[in-house]
């Protein structure tokens, strides 16, 4: 069975094709383009692993702190661009969500429930049997999403000392 962690975390596309994505939604949903949505898309783009919108918002006032971009913006782009399919996000319920640009190679992921590890992976078997169960079901599986929740190895070895 191939697995293996080191998934491709660069972005298919490239920035200029997401950029005229971008703009083309928000052209259809009749919002401008500001400099404040390109900042967060190209941080978006240039973030490699999983962030809350907090995270991302921090990231953008540590690196352009003259921008004036507020925390109502990043939510209100985050859920654009996700129900567009240009992010993906995990839920941790009552947490939140952490997010992850859409436009990478397939992964699914695996997260530690103690201390909110993310890890992606991709296993050719898993993906062959997901393929099978939605044919022995007659599905015509369009997309799907794997998520592995447990202790990751550092937080089984605190709680054992606790």
């Amino acid at each position: 069975m191939k697995k293996s962690n080191e998934v491709a975390t660069s972005p298919l596309i490239p920035y200029e094709t997401l950029l005229s994505r971008f703009k083309e939604l928000l052209k259809s949903n009749n919002l401008k383009f500001t400099k404040q949505r390109e900042t967060i898309l190209f941080a978006l783009y240039n973030y490699t692993g999983h962030f809350t919108p907090e995270e991302l918002y921090r990231r953008i006032k540590s690196e352009q702190p003259g921008l004036n971009t507020g925390i109502a913006t990043i939510y209100r782009t985050l859920s654009l661009l996700e129900n567009a399919g240009l992010v993906t996000s995990i839920s941790f319920g009552t947490q939140g969500k952490k997010y992850e640009l859409g436009v990478k190679a397939h992964h699914d992921h695996i997260i530690c429930t103690n201390c909110g590890k993310i890890l992606e992976f991709y296993d050719e078997a898993i993906e062959r049997r997901q393929e099978i169960i939605a044919e022995e079901f007659g599905f015509k599986m369009e997309d799907h999403s794997m998520k592995i929740f447990g202790l990751c190895p550092e937080c089984q070895n605190d709680r054992k000392f606790q």
